[in-house]
């Protein structure tokens, strides 16, 4: 058996920049069972594996609708936002499309996505915001990502399973990302499953050095940490910005954000919060490779 796929790199235009996903184009999924879908991501090691499935069988160059699912390296995940922008990115840009908007069918319920001029995607996915989180119920955790002396504010998402942390105003970008978690420690001062992803974020301004290469300033700023997924930090996440769009929209009293998210690789998300209850995140993508994964 043979099986399309290719590597992406996801919120940003320029290779070897963003956050890099594995995208698998499956006729029958049939063929594959769960254990050689997670075999598949394991031997890609990339943060995300993702499977397009065509329930319908209308094709891959005609078709609207298919079915999604997302792989670390380690589990099924139920919803990502890069791995998400890199598949529409080879159905539209690579495969020529012709449709107008491509829905996926996930476990997270239907994603939306559409091209955005040049050479980006939009998405339309659940907003997700996050409560309040008393400090003291984590304490262990929060040892051992460096920011007890600069937190302003911790918040939970109970739906993402992701812990928000907002640093004071007055730290750097650079203090932002020369921070050095120790995801080990993280991982065993969290056993419950109550935390599964660990957001970093600061506001953005001139001042503190968050401005794109342009000079536009951005809104917000952050990191994203996921060892418990088997992933230490992950370069750009869509699906964590349906939590901090969320959070920032309340706190700025905006409705359309640009944020950056501070990893080696960086990458850059245009927020645009909806009066629905859901979010679309806009970014860019370079696919940077196209091969067949051959399966006995």
């Amino acid at each position: 058996m043979e099986l399309p796929i290719y590597t992406v790199d996801a919120f940003t235009d320029v290779p070897f920049q963003g956050n890099p996903a594995a995208v698998c184009l499956v006729n029958n999924e049939k063929l594959l069972s769960e254990e050689k879908l997670q075999q598949i991501a394991a031997e890609m090691n990339l943060s995300e594996t993702v499977y397009i499935i065509d329930t319908c069988q209308t094709g891959f160059t005609l078709g609207d609708r298919f079915r999604i699912r997302w792989f670390t390296p380690t589990n099924e995940v139920n919803l990502c936002g890069h791995a998400t922008v890199a598949s529409a990115s080879v159905l539209f840009y690579q495969l020529n499309n012709q449709s107008d908007r491509i829905t996926f069918d996930s476990a997270s319920g239907p994603l939306i996505t559409e091209r955005a001029h040049p050479n980006g995607i939009t998405m339309n996915f659940p907003l997700n915001p996050p409560e309040n989180q008393d400090e003291e119920e984590i304490a262990n955790l929060l040892q051992h990502i460096g920011t007890t002396a600069r937190i302003h504010s911790v918040y939970i998402c109970k739906t993402t399973h992701n812990l928000l942390i907002r640093l004071n105003d007055s730290t750097t970008r650079l203090e932002l990302e020369s921070l050095r978690p120790d995801t080990t420690a993280m991982m065993n001062a969290e056993p419950t499953g109550k935390v599964k992803g660990v957001i970093i974020t600061l506001k953005g301004t001139i001042g503190n050095g968050c401005v794109d290469k342009a000079g536009e300033a951005y809104d917000f700023i952050s990191r994203y940490f996921a060892p418990w997924n088997g992933i230490p930090e992950d370069p750009v996440t869509g699906s964590a910005h349906t939590v901090s769009g969320a959070y920032w929209s309340e706190v700025l009293q905006k409705k359309s954000l640009y944020a950056r998210q501070c990893s080696k690789r960086g990458g850059d998300v245009r927020i645009q919060i909806k009066d629905d209850g859901r979010v679309n995140l806009t970014g860019q993508s370079a696919i940077v490779l196209q091969g067949t994964f051959i399966l006995s």
